[in-house]
């Protein structure tokens, strides 16, 4: 995935020491004369909150850098901002390239403002925190805190492997904040370690759920823009009935993170694992430096057919005690949804390339829509 794929965070300017502020590592925006191209400049005001600078910028969304006037403190405020998709007019209203994409647009607007109301429902400190969302001209914007901190890939290519102890209290951090998500039958669905922001302290915070992204993407046939090989299970390939998305999904990706930090790089991709599994298990390549409970959960949750993963949390975290040995996930009460059964790994291969076949087939037809318009032109 692109960087502008994502949305990004940025360095923090020079504020007073009393301030409340935060950033990430630094951003990677297209800037324009010191701003990025389509979004609004410095001094704008949005509502009670004026806006500083651009401090990130994705194919999805512009993060800012803005003061909220009336608490005197820092925050970061997302617009949604689909920059295939639309355009800002004279007036500064953010409105549809053409109708072609208008069904897109809308509903990822809605997407954003769901994910919006979702988040601000929450108050947990490894989720982000929306303090308020509104629509107003043709968008919609969400106000959080403006973290201090870095993402865990960059955390790794600064320290390398991070010893067990530190593993587990990013994990607890994480699950605890996933069983929230989960508990309302909502699931992230793109969790990597550049969406794990670690803020002093080495506090994990979950970012980009992408909602939007995902909805644009789906409607859009745009695979490379929601999947992040490596990270992605197999079953967020392609719509195929057997394999459903649940919270075996996000264990699947936590796992392949988990695998990133002892390992140093990712796991291969599912997708290529269907037809030739040749991933190094957790157990192997952290033998002598893990304890065997840790690695078995990592690998369990990294098996490419979903319904061989654990359920739930409460099964993944039955499979971290130090002394567990399990051959097969434990059934642990409380999973959201049953996942169903594919009778082999041929089979579900087969009905992912069918599946695949007619995504494919689908993005031909589009591309040959648009190249029949632009002839008529």
């Amino acid at each position: 995935m692109g960087d502008d794929d994502k949305t990004r965070f940025g360095a923090p300017p020079p504020h007073p020491a009393s301030a409340p502020v935060a950033a990430t590592q630094p951003p990677t925006i297209r800037a324009r004369s010191g701003t990025a191209p389509n979004a609004l400049g410095p001094g704008f005001n949005l509502r009670e909150f004026e806006i500083e600078r651009v401090i990130g910028e994705g194919g999805f969304s512009i993060v800012y850098l803005a003061i909220d006037r009336q608490l005197v403190r820092r925050i970061a405020i997302k617009e949604f901002m689909p920059s295939e998709l639309a355009v800002r007019t004279r007036d500064l209203t953010i409105v549809p390239k053409s109708e072609r994409v208008r069904e897109a647009f809308e509903a990822g607007l809605r997407s954003f403002v769901n994910e919006a109301r979702l988040l601000a429902r929450f108050d947990h400190p490894s989720l982000v925190k929306v303090y308020r969302f509104w629509e107003e001209r043709g968008t919609a914007y969400m106000v959080m805190p403006y973290y201090q901190g870095i993402t865990l890939s960059h955390w790794r290519r600064q320290h390398g492997a991070a010893d067990e102890a530190w593993l587990r209290r990013l994990l607890r951090s994480l699950l605890d904040a996933l069983a929230q998500l989960h508990a309302q039958n909502c699931y992230h669905r793109d969790i990597a370690p550049d969406n794990i922001l670690l803020l002093p302290g080495d506090h994990p915070v979950l970012l980009d759920l992408g909602a939007a992204r995902r909805i644009i993407g789906d409607m859009t046939q745009a695979l490379t823009v929601i999947l992040k090989p490596g990270y992605a299970p197999v079953e967020q390939y392609a719509e195929v009935p057997s394999m459903k998305q649940g919270a075996w999904t996000d264990l699947y990706a936590l796992a392949a993170v988990l695998y990133f930090v002892i390992e140093g790089r990712a796991p291969p991709p599912a997708v290529g694992r269907m037809m030739n599994d040749e991933i190094r298990p957790a157990r192997e390549v952290g033998a002598g430096r893990y304890s065997e409970g840790l690695l078995s959960a990592i690998d369990a949750a990294l098996t490419v057919l979903p319904d061989e993963r654990p359920r739930n949390i409460a099964a993944f975290r039955a499979l971290l005690a130090d002394n567990a040995s399990h051959s097969h996930p434990p059934q642990v009460p409380g999973a959201t949804m049953e996942a169903p059964t594919p009778k082999s790994a041929s089979q579900a291969w087969a009905q992912l390339t069918l599946a695949f076949h007619r995504s494919a087939q689908q993005s031909f037809a589009r591309l040959r829509t648009r190249f029949s318009l632009r002839r008529t032109k």
